[in-house]
């Protein structure tokens, strides 16, 4: 649960980590610095008021992602990030705010140290996969799975890629070439909202998405392709090496590759991509 739920003053957080980064339940924040019999009536009439004060829009802060409630099940819930938090309780008229805001710059400060020493954030990383209940061996697949893509976004940033939306379309085309599907129709297979899709593939589906992500880094060095136009065509033959090699593995195993398993229901989940 560690990675699900922090502690604050005896009041349990909510939290989930998108993108590296935490994000926490601000009902429950409000919970935490507030005596208040009802977080959610509370969150609601504080909007109400600071816009109707000041002008601000504290939903601006918020995103809705799916947190674990009392009952078991997810629900979509106002999250925010360290910075939206330290707002938000700006708003806040309790003597309690003070102390939450050294815990949070806590927070923040081993984010830095990691950093300062990526060592720690990969170290992070790998106890936050083993919380979740991911094999070792997963686990390994997974972190070489980070270092790739990197590298290769790397690579197209050099070779005059201009940022997004122009690392989407040419991710895609490696995914389609590989897979036959893009990164959304990805997670429409999978039933994924927000959550990373490369957190639920199975150790097939990563060795083949890392072997798309390599070739293409390897064509567009020894290609020297420069601009979109070059590296789209070499993210297709990189994401084409991985699919060919997809497609001969599954005529000798009988099996497909590509599979709508994830790791959103548990157990059963857990135990498939432990195989």
């Amino acid at each position: 649960m560690q990675n699900k739920l922090v502690v604050f003053k005896s009041k349990g957080i909510r939290r989930i980590l998108q993108n590296n980064e935490w994000w926490f339940s601000v009902v429950d924040v409000v919970a935490a610095l507030t005596d208040s019999a009802n977080p959610r009536d509370y969150w609601y009439k504080m909007k109400i008021r600071v816009k109707a004060e000041d002008g601000a829009e504290l939903s601006t802060f918020c995103r809705q992602l799916k947190l674990e409630s009392a009952d078991g099940k997810k629900y979509e819930t106002d999250s925010a990030n360290t910075e939206g938090i330290f707002r938000i309780i700006q708003s806040i008229p309790s003597p309690k705010a003070e102390s939450f805001k050294r815990w949070l710059a806590k927070v923040g400060y081993e984010r830095v140290q990691e950093i300062k020493d990526p060592e720690l954030a990969s170290a992070r990383t790998k106890e936050l996969y083993r919380a979740k209940g991911y094999s070792e061996a997963w686990i390994e697949k997974r972190m070489r799975g980070i270092a790739v893509p990197a590298e290769l976004t790397d690579e197209w940033k050099n070779r005059g890629v201009h940022g997004e939306p122009e690392y989407a379309i040419l991710t895609a085309e490696i995914s389609k070439a590989a897979f036959g599907l893009t990164p959304s129709e990805y997670k429409n297979l999978k039933g994924l909202e927000r959550e990373n899709l490369h957190d639920h593939m199975t150790d097939l589906e990563l060795i083949f998405s890392m072997l798309g992500e390599a070739a293409t880094t390897e064509i567009a060095r020894k290609q020297d392709t420069q601009g979109f136009g070059e590296n789209k065509v070499a993210a297709r033959k990189g994401g084409r090496i991985a699919g060919e090699a997809r497609e001969k593995l599954e005529i000798e195993t009988g099996d497909k590759v590509v599979t709508p398993e994830n790791y959103l229901i548990e157990p059963e989940s857990r135990k498939r991509l432990k195989r």
